[in-house]
């Protein structure tokens, strides 16, 4: 049996964050070399969004870095603490400053599309009836290409109240799963915000949210705040062979 295609999900590196003790920045750079160390080389790299806290040059130049020195196809995405024009003038991406950073590329035997549900000035997401078209179009036009669809906010409802005052609203997600549904093509849906490991599901569509490179949510269901902590970091690994994906967690050795 040939290896499959290996898309590693790193997601939430905050670079120039101080919510704990942890520097973002070293914690970022001890992710990258677990992926380097892997026994079998990864395909392909996504962030998916909160690159940085503050939407910085010198914070972006951080993560870019780090990840220039993979030599792999990285590709990232919005998350709510982004600034959608600095993410694109450092990643070359297309589209016009603050517009929505949507886009999709061809992976080979899998075809990776990139939606931003990220609100300007909010932490929690949306989706408007714009992106809906551009989502739709996008995955109508490869309709036999096994899909990955990535986005910053978790399509599903997390069941902890702190995480989901600032995710996606329901009418937002129920309109998504209209897509979605109407496209089988879409094999995965991958996330990122709520700093922890969870899987859902959407339009019939297994869904995961990859934990941070930086600090974890403790799930605390009735809790109005949120609650995180320093243990170990870690990443997503999605093996692709044909239309069928099976996702991985892997634990980062952090540093002392």
């Amino acid at each position: 049996m040939s290896k499959p295609f290996l898309l590693v999900q790193l997601s939430d590196p905050h670079i120039g964050a101080t919510w704990t003790r942890g520097d973002p920045a070293a914690r970022w750079q001890a992710a990258i070399e677990s992926v380097a160390s892997l026994p079998d080389r990864a395909d392909a790299v996504l962030v998916s969004g909160d690159l940085v806290e503050h939407g910085t040059d010198d914070e972006y130049a951080v993560v870019k870095s780090a990840l220039d020195a993979l030599d792999l196809p990285a590709h990232v995405l919005a998350g709510n603490h982004d600034d959608r024009a600095r993410l694109r003038e450092q990643f070359r991406l297309g589209g016009e400053a603050d517009e929505p950073v949507h886009y999709a590329v061809d992976l080979g035997p899998v075809r990776l599309v990139v939606l931003d549900t990220t609100w300007p000035g909010r932490d929690s997401g949306q989706i408007d009836g714009r992106q809906l078209e551009w989502l739709e179009a996008e995955l109508a036009a490869a309709p036999d290409e096994t899909t990955v669809l990535a986005m910053h906010h978790p399509p599903f409802a997390t069941g902890m109240r702190a995480w989901d005052a600032i995710g996606l609203a329901p009418p937002d997600r129920a309109a998504l799963g209209d897509v979605v549904g109407r496209h089988r093509n879409v094999v995965r849906m991958v996330a990122g915000h709520v700093h922890c490991p969870l899987t859902g599901e959407l339009a019939g569509c297994v869904a995961l949210s990859a934990p941070s490179t930086y600090v974890q949510a403790r799930p605390r269901f009735e809790a109005d705040e949120l609650e995180l902590s320093d243990e170990s970091a870690a990443f997503a690994i999605h093996a692709v062979r044909g239309t069928e994906v099976v996702s991985f967690i892997q634990p980062v050795t952090l540093p002392e």
